[in-house]
């Protein structure tokens, strides 16, 4: 009996080859699903020419969701306020996707009566676990199919068998870089980058080449956590991150290069272009500075890692993020203000000034001009009493510890 598969398709390699594969081996007949969440199709290939290569491998239909504002709003926004960034570094790029897809993947398999789901992963990759575990969190009862951990095809003999089925493929044997783009920036990998050695080429590089060798200072304002302006003028944050990519990204600003650990037990090596996501964290991370009452600063700074952890692990789904969720966004009440940056070439930023009404910054405290209307009497007793139990343990237990007086 024939399986009526919806595919989460992007119109690369292997999600192409995938179609076809899953039409020959399993008797699947499939419906491909294209989510924009930003992805820009380079000038000689559009969304139609995508559909039009899924149509040429074999599948019956191919939907193209916009979700560019839902990825902003309801994902880019949350990892904005948690100062998202994997093992430190990594602002979440691929992992942040993974979860609209999925969102549109279950609600197209519901309306064109699917009994399954479809990936185009490996069994190496982070992806498999996002696009599986947020599935069965959504829809229990869908099936969820994995043609590339089964096929035991290369990329190169991936490219053969697109060739043989005659799939108007653009990946070749000798430029096979796999790169996943979206909204918050793009992810690329292998070919020569797979040796954590060699430096990465140029080529793969397009958002953070550098078109723009003088300085780019700008202000980007903040309502309760989330960038709404740059430069005073309000935008959509979708707008906002594209408008950012730009300018921040043409000083070169933006690239990381890093091994990083997967889900399943293997370090990878990982090159991303970022620009909008890494100036709007540390922006945004800089005003909580200035905003935020100290043991809610230091508690969420310990949720934090917790939060990037649990979205790059396929969690965006899960009771336990769900509940930081409530935390942060609690912690966001104040966080209104004004972050200014600066950009210089070759891929250089520093943030130059911060300012907010809500602040809790007082200049009469922490100055120490005539100005200063702090009362400095009032430490004497504060640190008494504040170390009074290492004095008294240091005078009956610590003997062993305390310093020898001279002779």
């Amino acid at each position: 009996m024939t399986k009526r598969v919806v595919l989460a398709y992007s119109g690369g390699l292997d999600t192409s080859v995938a179609i076809r594969w899953m039409m020959e081996e399993w008797d699947a007949e499939v419906v491909c699903v294209l989510v924009d969440v930003g992805q820009d199709p380079e000038s000689s290939e559009s969304f139609e020419d995508i559909k039009h290569r899924a149509i040429a491998a074999g599948a019956i239909d191919c939907v193209v969701v916009d979700a560019r504002d839902e990825m902003a709003e309801a994902f880019c926004a949350p990892a904005i306020m948690a100062n998202a960034r994997y093992e430190g570094k990594y602002p979440l790029v691929s992992a942040l996707s993974r979860p609209v897809i999925v969102r549109h993947l279950v609600d197209q398999a519901r309306k064109f009566n699917a009994t399954a789901v479809a990936h185009g992963c490996t069994g190496k990759g982070n992806d498999q676990v996002r696009f599986e575990v947020g599935t069965h969190a959504l829809a229990p009862d869908l099936e969820v199919l994995a043609p590339a951990r089964n096929w035991g095809m290369t990329r190169a003999d991936s490219v053969d068998y697109a060739e043989k089925w005659e799939i108007p493929i653009r990946a070749t044997k000798e430029k096979i870089y796999s790169i996943d783009e979206n909204l918050w920036g793009r992810a690329i990998e292998c070919g020569e980058m797979e040796d954590p050695w060699a430096e990465p080429p140029s080529e793969p590089y397009t958002l953070t080449r550098v078109t723009n060798l003088e300085p780019v200072e700008l202000t980007i304002t903040f309502r309760e956590g989330v960038p709404i302006a740059i430069d005073g003028i309000v935008m959509s944050l979708a707008d906002l991150i594209r408008t950012l990519n730009h300018r921040a990204g043409s000083t070169g600003f933006g690239r990381l290069d890093m091994v990083e650990n997967r889900r399943v037990g293997i370090k990878s090596r990982e090159v991303y272009e970022c620009p909008a996501a890494l100036a709007l964290i540390a922006a945004h991370a800089d005003l909580e500075d200035l905003n935020l009452e100290r043991d809610v600063h230091h508690e969420k700074a310990r949720l934090e890692p917790r939060w990037a952890e649990l979205v790059y692990d396929g969690m965006w789904f899960s009771p336990l993020k769900e509940a930081i969720d409530a935390f942060v966004a609690e912690t966001q009440r104040h966080i209104s203000g004004d972050v200014r940056l600066r950009f210089e070439a070759p891929g250089v930023m520093r943030i130059t000034g911060r300012r907010s009404d809500k602040a809790l910054y007082d200049y009469g405290l922490a100055t120490y001009d005539a100005a200063d209307t702090f009362k400095h009497a009032d430490s004497e007793g504060y640190v008494r009493i504040y170390g009074l139990g290492v004095k008294t343990w240091a005078a009956r237990q610590g003997a062993k510890n305390t310093v020898p007086r001279s002779k």
